[in-house]
């Protein structure tokens, strides 16, 4: 007997309704899953403006945040790549470090016109043009700074105050001017010079690169020993850019030490006498200098006396104590340690002008 509603015969062949046209289509449950689209139901449908369909969440979505990571991913490349680049190409890269330059010496010996004068340091003092000259490092003043072109006048304070601090470390210190250390000479100085330095100081010569006496003062304590009252100091500090990346301080400076004898006993009251070096530095500074707090420098002209002339000046400062007289020399040129701002004496030795020791 034929199903309910089918004909008595059952389905034709072909007629449209049959099983067989739809066989083929199976919509199982990850069929369903899969959709992109999906039917509000009748009761979703009935509001004002409603879609008949909307989207489901599943493969599109993620194949659109998959879209999305990759492109953020291209973004963080190209962003890399484009940094890579401007690095390479900046034409504002700070310039390469360049080396510094052995230093230029010169040491004039200026050897006195007659005995030289002895006493009592303090008075010998109060009668040589040192009379009015500050104690110590008070006597390194340094100038009111402005800025440069290319530099702050922050950097240029730092660049005047270290020039101060080598000045103070070279001829001011007491151990090194009893030949004791070099040490806080050395720990100023640019690197590329330390070899310099320290084949100045093991062996000094006399050939305008490994003259001691221009980098530090200092005196052999076999022979001699600076007493009281403290060295007097006084002379300029002048600073100029020299190029967009270099700041240059020229430090003239004069330096006037009380000596006595070495050998002299305890209570002994040898006289003593006064030494001049006056000592002109010129100091240079690039940026990466500023920043770790030292100098390069370019030239030292040193004039000291009363010594001999004919001693090896780069060997170190003999000083003539008080009653010594140097052999007469033929012809030098009278030469004044206390006049500052000047050109150097043009001869290997010079004569220490009258006007520069202690007045009788």
């Amino acid at each position: 007997m034929a199903g309910r509603g089918d004909p008595p015969e059952g389905t034709p062949e072909g007629v449209p309704g049959g099983e067989d046209e739809y066989r083929a289509v199976v919509f199982d449950e990850a069929f369903v899953r899969a959709a992109h689209l999906q039917e509000f139901s009748a009761q979703e449908r009935m509001g004002e403006h409603a879609l008949a369909v909307r989207s489901r969440p599943g493969a599109g979505g993620r194949r659109r945040g998959s879209g999305q990571a990759l492109l953020l991913v291209l973004l963080i490349v190209l962003a890399f790549g484009m940094a890579v680049y401007l690095g390479l190409r900046n034409p504002y890269q700070p310039p390469p470090d360049q080396r510094a330059e052995p230093l230029r010496t010169t040491v004039v010996p200026l050897a006195p016109q007659g005995p030289v004068p002895g006493g009592d340091p303090a008075l010998l003092l109060a009668r040589s043009p040192a009379a009015e000259y500050r104690t110590g490092a008070a006597g390194v003043n340094l100038p009111v700074a402005a800025r440069t072109t290319h530099f702050s006048e922050g950097q240029v304070v730092t660049a005047l105050s270290i020039a101060k601090d080598y000045l103070v470390a070279s001829s001011l210190d007491p151990d090194v001017l009893a030949s004791q250390t070099v040490r806080p000479a050395r720990l100023l100085l640019d690197p590329d010079q330390l070899a310099q330095f320290d084949r100045s100081v093991a062996s000094p010569a006399d050939d305008g690169r490994h003259a001691v006496a221009a980098w530090v003062t200092r005196f052999d304590p076999a022979r001699v020993t600076v007493t009281d009252p403290a060295p007097r100091v006084q002379g300029t500090l002048r600073f100029a850019e020299s190029t967009p990346d270099t700041l240059d301080v020229t430090a003239d400076h004069t330096f006037t030490y009380a000596l006595r004898p070495a050998a002299a006993a305890p209570g002994d009251v040898s006289p003593a006498s006064l030494f001049t070096v006056h000592r002109t530095l010129h100091l240079r500074f690039d940026r990466e200098d500023l920043r770790m707090h030292r100098a390069e420098l370019l030239t030292s002209t040193v004039e000291a006396g009363p010594q001999a002339c004919g001693t090896d000046a780069g060997g170190g400062l003999i000083p003539l104590l008080a009653g010594a007289e140097a052999p007469a020399e033929g012809g030098p040129v009278l030469t004044d340690p206390y006049a500052t701002s000047r050109p150097a004496a043009p001869a290997l030795c010079g004569a220490l002008a009258p006007a520069a020791q202690p007045k009788p």
